[in-house]
């Protein structure tokens, strides 16, 4: 086990949690704020893939399809949002859960009679597939080093955008105390629609920037909303800055777990036990994570309701 691929892992983690924290950033506002479980999350994210991975295919650029991909998830959000998801703002979670779920359902079908069963490619941009040396010795994706400053831009204009504009003041106020924020005036159906846009956004631009690395394909929002579920459990509810500590967190342990602790355990037994109890044990580790951070505090690392 070298130093090289100790540190391309802990990169590789990096830009996996800082991916998770764009969909889980939208996700947590809109259950702390919104009081909504939205399961439909995973499906815009997999429709601003397919929108994106079709209109670069189309047009031949990377960046026209994933800009333009994101308007259009932007639009198809907002459209669910007024037209079905409106209506469980004020139904229990488990309501919440059982319609959104059912859109999800729905999207894949959908999905899968426009484009079909088969996966679609989506490939970066020329000037990013190759390498870069980031110091002798060291080659690492410049595609990967693209999605980490992408990452940690929006990181960057999610904090300023929270704690220094009245947007931002509304959007904490609701998600440490909803009651209060809405008896003191703020605009509830205009930061209703406006915050679920918001996610559709980001998960479109996640989709969209992990499309050339994992497969674009029905089906792929439930794996990774799981993910984002348990980023936003770590990090505490409605908690921007837990999102951001919690992604980072289950993408370092994940990206590593399945790679370091393979190799490990090929150390420590013999090759077919190590096999199988690899992979088995690294598949967990977020959920042991998950599970010690809610044992010593149970609203999560930085939760924001009061």
């Amino acid at each position: 086990m070298n130093t090289i691929l100790i540190l391309e892992q802990l990169l590789n983690g990096l830009q996996f949690g800082l991916m998770l924290f764009l969909l889980a950033a939208g996700l947590t506002l809109v259950f702390g704020i919104m009081d909504l479980i939205n399961l439909a999350h995973g499906s815009l994210y997999m429709l601003g893939a397919y929108l994106i991975a079709t209109i670069a295919a189309a047009s031949g650029s990377f960046w026209l399809g994933l800009a333009a991909g994101t308007a259009a998830t932007a639009v198809l959000g907002l459209v669910l949002e007024k037209t079905t998801i409106q209506r469980f703002y004020k139904r229990d979670h488990l309501s919440q859960v059982m319609g959104t779920f059912a859109i999800l359902l729905m999207a894949n079908e959908a999905v899968r009679m426009i484009w079909g069963p088969q996966p679609l490619q989506l490939s970066p941009p020329d000037a990013l597939a190759g390498p870069v040396e980031l110091w002798p010795g060291f080659f690492y994706s410049a595609y990967r080093l693209f999605i980490i400053a992408m990452g940690l831009l929006v990181a960057a204009v999610l904090y300023v955008l929270i704690t220094r504009t009245r947007i931002g003041m509304q959007v904490r106020a609701g998600a440490s105390n909803r009651e209060m924020a809405l008896a003191m005036g703020a605009n509830v159906r205009w930061l209703f629609s406006g915050l679920f846009v918001f996610g559709a956004v980001l998960c479109a631009l996640a989709g969209g920037l992990l499309g050339p690395l994992l497969s674009v394909q029905v089906g792929m929002g439930e794996s990774i909303l799981i993910l984002a579920f348990v980023v936003v459990v770590i990090g505490g509810i409605g908690s921007i800055r837990g999102a951001l500590l919690g992604a980072l967190l289950v993408g370092l342990v994940d990206t590593a777990g399945r790679t370091l602790i393979p190799v490990l355990f090929r150390q420590l037994m013999a090759p077919d036990i190590a096999a199988s109890a690899g992979p088995a044990v690294a598949s967990i580790l977020i959920y042991v994570l998950m599970a010690a951070v809610l044992f010593f505090k149970p609203s999560g690392l930085f939760p924001a309701r009061g």
